[in-house]
């Protein structure tokens, strides 16, 4: 026997009443000793794991509907079904059922599991007694018959008798009959009795009444049957709203006449079930099962005969796509997807999988790209869904379309960016759309779900695509409502149609300057809540709060894009701005941003963040919440305490050598004081380990390279004599995070100056009696690690004895070192003993010009300004 014929299904139904997918195998009846029969046995075709294991028990009652299909209940409230891929493979296991069971497999149901006492009490009855004896169908028995129906449903083989009946003598028809008489007599009596007729008999939960009183002939006569509740004043007008109200829409008209009577039958039987029928008591809730089943499988036959058709399909694109399409038509189209897209998750796995396949093949994505755009709403939304459905089906299938169509189009109109968008413009005060659209980008960029193969990895390629053409995007609101420069401002209102405004009114004329700007103290953003831009509006900062949580989600999951993208726009500076706003929600979503990334432990981020001086706004956030103790003040404690805990040295030495003073009063917890314990039990073992070495090598542990500072010191002392009397700015560069800090010797120098003007500059300001409050001290050029100071390089004259070309490129003013401290003076001589030594030797003149110019570098490093 083929694979394909034992091809099966498994589904289970839930508490919803709602058929559950369990997977799909390939089913066996077997012996099974530890259950002692036969037992059916269906294996998974991923893995061969066991996801079925059903003894055939003779008293069962098994119910084969639709050809392809096997249905039964195990226990209470616990009911299977086996889909077969063939006709031929539900055949041959229907037969192994009903020979363990000794019936005929011609029969579509098996014998129904009764209660002891129905058991004897039947076992009495003669064998001629198989089937209910109905009344005969007339005017004058419609009580009768209704009090036969309602008395069985308690009992299964009652119900089971009845059915058959039913069936056998084409007893339901006639009753449709009576229905019309009675409606013409206007007999109110007798249509209420009818209603509980057709009611009874849809309970009794039998696959074959139900293709009867569905079938075209008879389901408008059921649904009339249906609007004479007896516990209704008036009836209610079903068949009205389904003949006049209702209206089937073919966007493309359907020729197959099957798969139109199809699809007029599944809306009919959900509306009878959703609609009409009321909702089933805890006693009933089995007893629709099989109206559930019908309208399931309904949906399937309806999706796979669509996507056989590929005429109609390539139409509907056609459609879809042609600017010649009016707004009316288009939305009738992308309704019509979504619904299709809807009744596909009825598939099978493998069904499903062919079924997207087919749409992508014919150019769904291009198509949604379209109509995303649009302005229409309705439209929006449904595409919104239709994509929502491919994401899931598929993510490495919409990235790698938006990989390839970014090397025919521009940023601008690419579909991740087009969803970025629709997130952006959400008009929802709530932004339900820009929720679901941000759940859906979470998807695309998840490295969990993204493949890597032996000749390419899917991550790089797509995280380097994301990184270059569309985070701008992204991060585009929160940079203007970061920003006060105006032209950027107009710019992102005028190329994105916000449909929110921006308040960000300053008191004060205050920038953040960007990496790519040059950087002078003037412009440097206080921390005062008085001159800093936060967004005030609700819906803005929703916004703000659902791209922050996007890009806290990159913190964790992408490393190095992530992180070269945040050294280069500043961009936790810029963030750090919102732990002012007025939105507390959004001052959180600002530090967890932070501490996603000091949870990280990276010496990178660690770095940016001192040189930077990102603290003070968490720091300030804190003071300014004062004795509340709230989220924002648990938030921010434990930030501080995971460093404690941690043991981030950097960060410690960072947080009590500049903020202690203001923190050391906040006593409720031992944080702080966890923190100056840290630091100084660091400081004290640094101490032990510079006693421990000899004095000759603790002098000598600054001494770089010779060669290497020779060609240092050169090149330094070159460009003073190009740029003579001119002052010499370090330019400020865009650089990698491998490039964000300077070498090993122009760090330290960098920090001994930094740290000298931050003991002169960065005291904290009391602001009110017992609190401190601090202000930016560094810019941006701080956090990428560049020095805004001047250097004035001046040539001494040429003395007389000629050796001026000796003396030439030795400095005798630095304005540079004013403010260091004795230590660092000693260091910088170093530098002038080292370039002197070396002009010195040969000349053994102690008294020429280098070694007077020597003299005077001696005495002026040694001497410490009052200032100082």
């Amino acid at each position: 026997m083929s694979d394909t014929r034992r091809r099966v299904k498994v589904y289970t139904l839930n508490e919803d009443r709602q058929w559950d997918d369990r997977g799909t195998g390939h089913v066996s009846s077997t012996y099974v000793e530890e259950l002692k029969g036969m037992s059916l046995l269906v294996r998974a075709e991923s893995d061969g794991s066991l996801l079925l294991e059903s003894k055939i028990n003779p008293n069962t009652a098994y119910q084969k509907q639709q050809d392809t299909l096997i249905v039964w209940s195990e226990a209470e409230n616990y009911d299977l079904a086996l889909s077969f891929q063939e006709k031929a493979g539900c055949d041959e296991i229907w037969e192994k059922i009903c020979q363990v069971q000794g019936k005929d497999p011609s029969v579509e149901v098996t014998q129904d599991l009764i209660d002891e006492s129905e058991e004897e009490r039947f076992e009495e009855m003669p064998e001629t007694s198989h089937l209910v004896d109905l009344p005969t169908c007339e005017l004058n028995k419609l009580e009768e018959i209704a009090d036969l129906v309602t008395s069985v449903l308690s009992s299964p083989i009652r119900r089971e008798k009845l059915a058959l009946a039913l069936e056998n003598e084409g007893y339901i028809k006639k009753l449709l009959q009576l229905f019309q008489a009675c409606e013409n007599l206007e007999n109110t009596e007798g249509l209420h009795h009818l209603y509980e007729i057709i009611r009874g008999i849809l309970f009794l939960n039998k696959a074959t009444l139900f293709e009867v009183m569905f079938s075209d002939e008879c389901i408008m006569d059921v649904v009339g049957c249906l609007e004479y509740d007896p516990a209704l004043a008036q009836p209610k007008r079903h068949r009205e709203f389904l003949t006049k109200t209702a209206k089937f829409k073919e966007v493309i008209p359907i020729t197959d006449s099957e798969l139109r009577q199809k699809i007029h039958q599944t809306y009919r039987v959900q509306y009878i079930q959703d609609i009409i029928l009321p909702t089933p008591s805890v006693f009933e809730e089995n007893f629709l099962s099989t109206l559930t089943s019908f309208i399931f499988f309904n949906k399937v036959e309806i999706v796979s005969m669509l996507q056989e058709d590929e005429k109609f399909l390539s139409e509907v694109f056609a459609q879809l796509t042609d600017e010649a399409t009016d707004d009316d038509k288009r939305r009738e189209l992308v309704n019509f997807f979504k619904e299709f897209c809807a009744f596909s998750q009825t598939l099978q796995p493998q069904n499903r999988d062919a079924f997207f396949k087919t749409l992508a093949k014919l150019g769904i994505l291009p198509a949604l790209e379209i109509v995303m755009g649009m302005d229409d709403l309705q439209v929006r939304s449904a595409a919104t869904d239709i994509f929502s459905y491919l994401v899931e089906f598929s993510p490495s299938m919409v990235r790698e379309f938006v990989m390839q169509e970014a090397q025919q189009s521009d940023d601008d109109i690419l579909l991740i960016n087009v969803v970025i968008e629709q997130m952006i413009c959400d008009t929802d005060p709530e932004l339900g759309g820009a929720v679901q659209l941000m759940g859906l980008l979470r998807t695309l960029i998840d490295p969990e779900n993204m493949l890597a193969t032996t000749n390419k990895t899917e991550k790089s390629e797509f995280l380097n695509f994301f990184y270059n053409h569309c985070m701008h995007v992204l991060t585009a609101p929160l940079l203007t409502n970061t920003s006060e420069d105006k032209c950027e401002k107009d710019f992102f209102l005028k190329h994105y149609r916000y449909s929110w405004s921006f308040i960000c009114t300053p008191s004060h004329s205050h920038s953040y300057s960007t990496p790519s700007s040059s950087i002078s103290q003037d412009n440097i953003v206080g921390s005062n809540k008085n001159n800093t831009i936060c967004p005030d509006n609700y819906q803005t900062a929703q916004l703000l709060a659902l791209i922050l949580e996007l890009l806290t989600f990159c913190v964790e999951h992408h490393t190095y894009h992530i992180k070269n993208y945040i050294m280069n726009k500043d961009l936790l500076r810029r963030v750090l701005v919102l732990m002012n706003s007025k939105h507390t929600f959004l001052a959180l979503c600002a530090l967890r941003f932070m501490r996603r990334i000091i949870g990280l432990k990276d010496e990178f981020y660690n770095r940016y963040i001192t040189k930077g001086n990102l603290f003070e706004p968490v720091i300030n956030a804190l003071l300014d919440n004062g004795t509340r103790y709230n989220l924002l003040n648990s938030a921010v404690i434990e930030l501080f305490e995971f460093i404690r805990v941690e043991d981030i040295k950097s960060l410690t030495a960072h947080i009590v050598e500049n903020f202690y003073k203001a923190l050391e009063s906040i006593e409720y917890v031992q944080t702080f004081k966890g923190l100056k314990t840290k630091y100084e039990q660091e400081k004290d073992r640094q101490n032990q380990k510079l006693n421990s070495v000899p004095s000759i090598l603790r002098s000598n542990r600054f001494r770089r390279d010779a060669k290497a500072l020779e060609e240092d010191e050169e090149m330094w002392f070159n460009e003073d004599e190009e740029e003579e009397g001119k002052a010499v700015v370090a330019p400020l560069e865009k650089s990698k995070p491998e490039d964000d800090f300077p070498d090993n010797y122009e760090k330290f120098m960098e920090t001994k100056k930094a740290k000298e003007s931050e003991d002169k500059e960065n005291l904290p300001k009391r602001t009110s009696p017992g609190g401190f409050k601090f202000t930016f001290s560094h810019s941006a050029s701080a956090a990428n690690g560049t020095n805004s100071k001047s250097v004035v390089a001046q040539t001494p004259p040429a003395t007389s004895n000629g050796s001026s070309s000796k003396t030439t490129n030795l400095p005798t003013s630095v304005t540079a070192t004013k403010g260091l401290t004795v230590s660092s003076r000693l260091e910088w001589s170093a530098v002038i003993i080292a370039h002197c030594s070396r002009d010195l030797q040969g000349s053994g003149d102690p008294t020429n010009s280098a070694s007077q110019s020597f003299s005077q570098h001696i005495f002026s490093a040694y001497t410490v300004p009052a200032t100082g």
